[in-house]
C-alpha cells in the first residue's frame, strides 16, 4: 500500500450506532464486529466518526457529526468541554451519568468478582458544579498562545488547555484562571512555575505554587497582593512536599467540618482529602449507618488518612484502631483526635501493602471494619480483615474493578455476603467512579 493510500485510509469517516458505554465514558458501537469507541456519544445515538487510533480489534474515534441524539443528551455547560481533559460526561444529564456509573459498578462486581449485591444503594448525589476542592493545575508560559496558561491538560494530549474558567472547581478558583495566568505573566520566574495545587477548606483556600527557581522579593510581593485581594492563602513549594510553606506565617490552618459528628478536621494543602465536601459528608454518614456501630464495638479502620472516618467512628464506638501508610497523615490523624477529644483512637503507621502475617496493629478481635483504599484496592488486607472475625465490613472504593476483585475474595473464600453496593457521585461529569459496599459475615 502506498504512503498516500495509508494517509487516505486514516482520514476515513464512518457511521455507527452507539449501543453501550465503555469504562472511560466513550460510546461503544460496532462495525463488522469491530468495536468503535467514540468520544462524547451516548447509547441510542448515531454518529459520524473520525478514527483517531486503529487496532486490529477496535478503533478509537472522535465525534465528527451527531446524526441522531439520545433523550439524555444535554448541552455541556463548559465552553471548553471536549478540549479540556477534566470532564468526560457533561453531554449527559444527571440520571444518565449516575446510570452509567452504577452500571459500571454492577458489571465489574458480576464480571470480576462473580458477586451481586443483595441490595443496590441509592446513589449519593450533591452539588454538580463548583464542587472540586482539591486539584492540581498545570502551568505553562507559552508566548505563542498569548502568555501563561493555567488549567487542566487537553484531552488525550500533554498540553495545557487554553481555559477561561473551570465549572467544576470551587468558584473562587475556577473563575480566576485567567487572573492567575496574568499574575504569573508578571513574575520574573514565570517560566519556572509548572503547577499550582488548589486546596479548599471550610475556612480558607490555599494555592501552592511549585517554584523551580526562588521568586524575587518583587515576585513574593505580587503573589501576596494577589492572595490578599482574592482571599487566597498563598504557598510556595521550592522542593518536595516537605518544603511547602505559606508566604504569610499567619496563614490560617485549613480545616473542614462534619457537623453531624461534631468534628473539625485540620489538614495541610498537600494532604489527601475527599474532593467533594457534600458527598464526603454523606459518605461518612452512610458508612457509619451501614456499619451499625455499637457503643461496645472495637472498629478497625484501614487506609485511615487524617481522620475523616476515625473521629466520627470514635463518637460511637468503644475503641477505634486506625492504620495508615503515610506517616505525616498519621501525625495529622493523632492531632485531629486530640483536637476533637477522641481519646479512644489508636492510630498506627504501617505499610498496608506488605502487612506480614501478624502485624502489631492488628487487634485480636474487631467487631466492625472500615476500608478506604487507593485505586489498587486492599488485596493484601483481605485475609487479615477476615481473620478478625468482623461481623460487618464497609468498603469505600475509588475503582470498581479492584473492589470487585476484593469482594470476590471476601464472599467466595471468607464466608461473607455482599449485602449492599452503590455509587457515590464524588466526581460529577467525569468517568471516575466512587462506590461503597457492605459485607456481612454469614
Amino acid at each position: 500500500m502506498s504512503r498516500n493510500r495509508r494517509r487516505a485510509k486514516k482520514a476515513d469517516r464512518g457511521i455507527v450506532d452507539i449501543v453501550d458505554m465503555a469504562s472511560n465514558a466513550r460510546g461503544v458501537g460496532r462495525d463488522d464486529g469491530k468495536a468503535i469507541f467514540v468520544a462524547d456519544t451516548l447509547p441510542g445515538e448515531r454518529a459520524l466518526y473520525r478514527p483517531t487510533r486503529r487496532k486490529r480489534d477496535f478503533e478509537e474515534a472522535a465525534l465528527e457529526t451527531l446524526l441522531s441524539a439520545a433523550p439524555e443528551r444535554v448541552t455541556p455547560r463548559c465552553a471548553h468541554f471536549g478540549v479540556c481533559g477534566g470532564c468526560a460526561l457533561q453531554h449527559a444529564d444527571e440520571q444518565a451519568q449516575l446510570g452509567f456509573k452504577q452500571d459500571q459498578l454492577m458489571a465489574a462486581l458480576t464480571r470480576v468478582g462473580k458477586v451481586d449485591p443483595e441490595q443496590v444503594l441509592a446513589p449519593l448525589v450533591d452539588a454538580r458544579w463548583g464542587y472540586r476542592r482539591r486539584a492540581r493545575l498545570g502551568v505553562k508560559h507559552v508566548p505563542k498562545k498569548g502568555g501563561t496558561l493555567v488549567g487542566f491538560r487537553e484531552r488525550g494530549a500533554p498540553f495545557i488547555a487554553v481555559l477561561q474558567r473551570c465549572e467544576v472547581l470551587v468558584e473562587s478558583v475556577g473563575n480566576r484562571l485567567v487572573a492567575l495566568a496574568e499574575l504569573i505573566d508578571t513574575l520574573s520566574i514565570r517560566e519556572r512555575i509548572p503547577q499550582i495545587e488548589v486546596a479548599a477548606g471550610d475556612n480558607a483556600i490555599a494555592l501552592v505554587f511549585r517554584v523551580l527557581d526562588a521568586p524575587s522579593a518583587e515576585d513574593r510581593e505580587k503573589l501576596a497582593e494577589f492572595g490578599a485581594s482574592h482571599d487566597f492563602s498563598m504557598y510556595l513549594q521550592p522542593g518536595n512536599e516537605d518544603t511547602i510553606a505559606p508566604l504569610d506565617p499567619d496563614a490560617p490552618a485549613l480545616y473542614y467540618e462534619l457537623p453531624r459528628f461534631d468534628a473539625r478536621l485540620y489538614f495541610q494543602p498537600n494532604d489527601f482529602v475527599q474532593i467533594h465536601a457534600g458527598i464526603n459528608e454523606q459518605m461518612v454518614d452512610q458508612a457509619l449507618g451501614l456499619l451499625d456501630v455499637q457503643p461496645d464495638d472495637t472498629v478497625l479502620e484501614l487506609f485511615s488518612g487524617l481522620g475523616n472516618f476515625s473521629v466520627p467512628l470514635a463518637r460511637r464506638a468503644r475503641k477505634v484502631v486506625t492504620v495508615e501508610g503515610e506517616a505525616s497523615l498519621v501525625e495529622r490523624a493523632r492531632a485531629n483526635a486530640r483536637v476533637n477529644g477522641a481519646a479512644n483512637i489508636d492510630a498506627y503507621a504501617a505499610n498496608l501493602f506488605e502487612p506480614g502475617t501478624r502485624p502489631a496493629w492488628l487487634p485480636d478481635r474487631a467487631d466492625k471494619v472500615l476500608i478506604d483504599p487507593p485505586r489498587s484496592g486492599a488485596a493484601e488486607m483481605i485475609d487479615l480483615v477476615a481473620a478478625t472475625g468482623a461481623a460487618r465490613i464497609v468498603y469505600c472504593s475509588c475503582h470498581p474493578a479492584t473492589l470487585a476483585r476484593d469482594a470476590g475474595e471476601l464472599v467466595h473464600r471468607h464466608g461473607y455476603r455482599l449485602t449492599h453496593a452503590g455509587v457515590m457521585d464524588m466526581f460529577p461529569h467525569t468517568a471516575h467512579i466512587e462506590s461503597m459496599a457492605v459485607f456481612e459475615k454469614v
